[in-house]
């Protein structure tokens, strides 16, 4: 059987014909379990758990990094930190638009909306005339409280001159030490 040039390019060309039809010669790739890269056909690893849980590891140095419990989250080169910290997403994404926010204007309590626009509109001047009016209503109220005060307290009591003593004294405790 000659081993020329043009029968191995026809072989060829019949096994990627047959390879291209049939649906079943598709390539299983598998996927790493720390790394998240993509595993050829007869490259890689496994590794099973004592649970039988599988792994599969592309290189010794995820295997390695696994073995170690090393979190593939916080290694810059996997994929899995990659999606977390959005890397590489080529894809047009629409930017989400932040939505403005509407101002919108309510009561207080103790002052409805109606209120709160009438003293929005009022000048300097009557705000400061309504100020001295307060104030002078205030001292007045406060002047009739002291009035009242003093008319209700009694003459001041006489002052003993007898030395103080505490109840526990007045009780006899401890003799005095």
């Amino acid at each position: 059987m000659a081993d020329g040039p043009t029968d191995r390019a026809n072989c060829d060309l019949l096994l990627t014909s047959l390879l291209s039809r049939s649906p079943s010669a598709q390539m299983k790739v598998e996927i790493d379990s720390f790394s998240g890269y993509r595993i050829y056909p007869s490259k890689g690893r496994v590794f099973v758990r004592g649970d039988n849980k599988i792994f599969r590891f592309a290189t010794s140095k995820n295997e390695s990094l696994f073995l170690q419990r090393k979190n593939p989250r916080k290694i810059a080169w996997t994929q899995v930190y990659r999606r977390m910290h959005k890397k590489g997403i080529t894809e047009e994404v629409a930017k989400k638009r932040s939505r403005r926010t509407v101002k919108h204007q309510r009561g207080i309590v103790g002052a409805d909306l109606a209120a709160i626009a009438a003293r929005r509109n009022q000048t300097a001047a009557i705000r400061a005339q309504q100020r001295t009016a307060a104030i002078q209503k205030a001292k007045a109220e406060k002047k009739a409280k002291e009035e009242k005060k003093e008319k209700t307290k009694p003459a001041h009591k006489p002052v003993s001159t007898a030395p103080r003593v505490s109840k526990q004294q007045m009780k006899g405790g401890k003799g005095g030490r």
